[in-house]
C-alpha cells in the first residue's frame, strides 16, 4: 500500500496548503480507508483557512467532500468490499480528526455518512454531492428542523405543502413537496430542471413581496436559507407573512432575531453521523436513487486541476465566488 500525502494547513490562517507526507490511517469499526480519487471544494473550507473559527489542532487537513475505491474496510461494514466505488462526507470539521478530511490522497469514512456510486457515474460528478447533500438533508427531514417525509425512489406523490428554498442554485433540492427557490436569472433553467417550481430572482426589490404572494393559498413547510447573511432577513419575512411552518434552517451560524411565531436554526450537514438520518439518507435513499436516475448529482463539477497541489487554487475560486458549479480536483 502506498504512503500518504495530504495539502495541510500548517497553522491557523496560514495559506498556501502544504503538501506533504501524512499518516496513512486505518479504518476502525464502521469504518471504510479511501483512495480518494476526486474531492471538492466548499466555502466552509475557505472560511476556516482564513478566519479559524473551529477549534482544529493545527496542522490539520481540510475538506470534506470525497470519492473514491475502498483499499480497507474496518470491523462491522458488511455493504460493501475493497474495490467498491463510494462517496461520502468526511467528518473533519465533525470531530476535528484529520483522517476524516478530504484534501488527501487516503480518506476515513464512517458507513452511514457514505453511499455506493452507480457505474455511470463518474468520481467527479459524484463528488459534488456530500457536504450539500447532507445540509439538505438535516434541513428538510431531521425532527428537530422542519421533520418532513423522508425521500423515496421513486419520489412519493405531493404532499400539498411548499417549500422555499433561497440559493436554488447551490444544490440543494427535496422529495414529495412544492419547491419555490431564488437564483440568477441565468440559473433559472437549471433549477428548474433539477426540480423547482416556481423560481424567483433573488437580486430583484420585490422578491420577498413575490415569493409570498405565489405562497398564498399554500400551506408553507418550512424555509431552507442555503446562503445566509443578508437573505436570512428576506427569509425570515417571508416565513412571518406566510401560512404555515414558520421556520427557517439556515447554513451560517449567525442571523438576526426572528420575528414573533417564527423560528430560526443553524444547520449542520455533519450531524446526521450521530443518528439515523445518516443511514436513511446514505444507505436506504441515495445509492437507489442515484441508480435510477430520481436524484440528480449537481451542480456539475469544475474540475480546477489535478493532484492536492490544486487544492489551494480551488479554495480561492470558491472565495472569489462560484454558481450553478462546485469546484472539484482530481486525483
Amino acid at each position: 500500500m502506498s504512503s500518504n500525502t495530504a495539502a495541510w494547513i500548517t497553522e491557523a490562517k496560514k495559506a498556501p496548503l502544504e503538501v506533504k507526507e501524512a499518516p496513512l490511517w486505518t479504518p476502525k469499526e464502521n469504518e471504510v480507508l479511501v483512495k480518494n480519487q476526486a474531492v471538492a471544494v466548499n466555502p466552509i473550507d475557505g472560511s476556516v483557512q482564513q478566519f479559524a473559527y473551529l477549534p482544529l489542532s493545527y496542522p490539520s487537513i481540510l475538506g470534506t467532500d470525497v470519492a473514491g475505491e475502498i483499499i480497507a474496510v474496518g470491523p462491522n461494514v458488511a455493504r460493501w468490499k475493497i474495490g467498491d466505488r463510494i462517496v461520502g462526507h468526511g467528518l473533519v470539521l465533525w470531530d476535528f480528526k484529520p483522517e476524516g478530511a478530504a484534501f488527501q490522497h487516503y480518506t476515513i469514512l464512517v458507513a452511514n455518512m457514505a453511499a455506493e456510486i452507480p457505474d455511470h457515474i463518474s468520481f467527479q460528478d459524484a463528488v459534488v454531492l456530500p457536504l450539500c447533500l447532507s445540509t439538505a438533508a438535516t434541513s428538510l427531514f431531521h425532527d428537530d428542523y422542519m421533520g418532513l417525509q423522508l425521500p423515496t425512489c421513486p419520489p412519493q406523490k405531493t404532499t400539498g405543502e411548499t417549500l422555499v428554498i433561497w440559493g436554488g442554485a447551490s444544490c440543494v433540492g427535496s422529495n414529495g413537496y412544492e419547491v419555490i427557490t431564488t437564483a440568477s436569472p441565468k440559473n433559472f433553467d437549471y433549477v428548474k430542471n433539477l426540480g423547482a417550481d416556481q423560481v424567483f430572482d433573488y437580486s430583484s426589490p420585490t422578491v420577498a413581496d413575490d415569493i409570498v404572494d405565489a405562497l398564498k393559498g399554500k400551506l408553507l413547510a418550512g424555509i431552507l436559507d442555503s446562503i445566509g447573511f443578508s437573505a436570512t432577513q428576506f427569509c425570515l419575512d417571508i416565513a412571518h407573512r406566510s401560512r404555515g411552518f414558520k421556520f427557517v434552517s439556515t447554513t451560517k451560524p449567525r442571523f438576526p432575531n426572528p420575528p414573533e411565531g417564527v423560528q430560526i436554526k443553524h444547520v449542520r450537514g455533519d450531524a446526521l453521523v450521530a443518528n439515523s438520518l445518516g443511514k436513511s439518507i446514505y444507505e436506504d435513499f441515495l445509492p437507489k436513487a442515484l441508480k435510477c436516475g430520481s436524484y440528480v448529482a449537481a451542480p456539475k463539477p469544475t474540475v480546477i486541476g489535478k493532484g492536492l497541489e490544486s487544492v489551494q487554487a480551488g479554495i480561492d475560486a470558491v472565495m472569489k465566488g462560484v454558481s450553478a458549479t462546485k469546484i472539484v480536483i482530481t486525483l
